[in-house]
């Protein structure tokens, strides 16, 4: 049972997720509160995945990540938001957020999103996808993570293909023929050696990188 905790600071947002997520198999919506809550709640409750709203009037929805991610063990966190231009994407981002998703998703998708969330998957929503890697790839280039690629063992490669496909660990193990430990353990790797804190930002390290392109004409592959 995935256990999900929902913060938003609108009661409608809050209540349309927890009827959504409530009635899909395998997921329990352990709370549901607003953001001046939402530390001490996942703090006593302890959920897998926290779907927290990034703007809210009584509290900064970054500060609540920061905190959130603090905590031992820390859940899983996707950020919610109305906008896909939302200007703190990058921001949330760095600072551990697993997925970003908009409040208008498809709510036949969200089970789906939440499942891999829980199983260390990477979720963004499409719309916000193209603008989150177009914004990293036009940041000044960080030489120390680029270069940290080429430090990658070849099956850690594989492992960040992968992952930057949008994979969860499950679905990596089964095309690579590996135990989901084994890939946790690859991952943990490729986030040590990247210096990055999550599967999102390596992801767009291996883009930048060009690790996710396919070789030109008279390259070896």
């Amino acid at each position: 049972m995935i256990r999900v905790a929902v913060v938003d600071d609108e009661a409608l947002i809050r209540t349309g997720f927890t009827h959504i997520l409530g009635a899909a198999e395998g997921i329990d919506v352990v709370a549901a509160v607003s953001g001046g809550q939402a530390v001490q709640t996942v703090r006593e409750l302890g959920p897998d995945v926290v779907l927290l709203d990034i703007r809210m009037p009584d509290v900064d929805g970054l500060t609540v990540l920061a905190e959130l991610r603090r905590l031992n063990p820390a859940p899983v966190v996707a950020m919610l938001t109305t906008f896909d231009t939302d200007e703190y994407v990058a921001s949330a981002l760095r600072s551990g957020a697993a997925g970003f998703l908009l409040k208008d998703t498809d709510p036949r998708q969200l089970p789906y999103l939440i499942r891999t969330l829980a199983e260390g998957g990477t979720v963004l929503s499409s719309d916000v996808t193209r603008k989150v890697v177009d914004g990293y790839l036009n940041q000044s280039p960080d030489d120390a993570a680029d270069h940290a690629v080429t430090r990658l063992t070849e099956r850690e490669r594989a492992v960040l293909v992968l992952l930057a496909e949008g994979l969860a660990n499950p679905a990596i193990g089964t095309r690579l023929h590996l135990s989901v430990g084994t890939v946790k353990e690859h991952v943990g790797a490729i986030l040590a050696k990247l210096r990055v804190t999550n599967r999102v930002q390596a992801a767009l390290v291996a883009e930048r990188s060009g690790l996710l392109k396919p070789p030109r004409d008279g390259e070896d592959g």
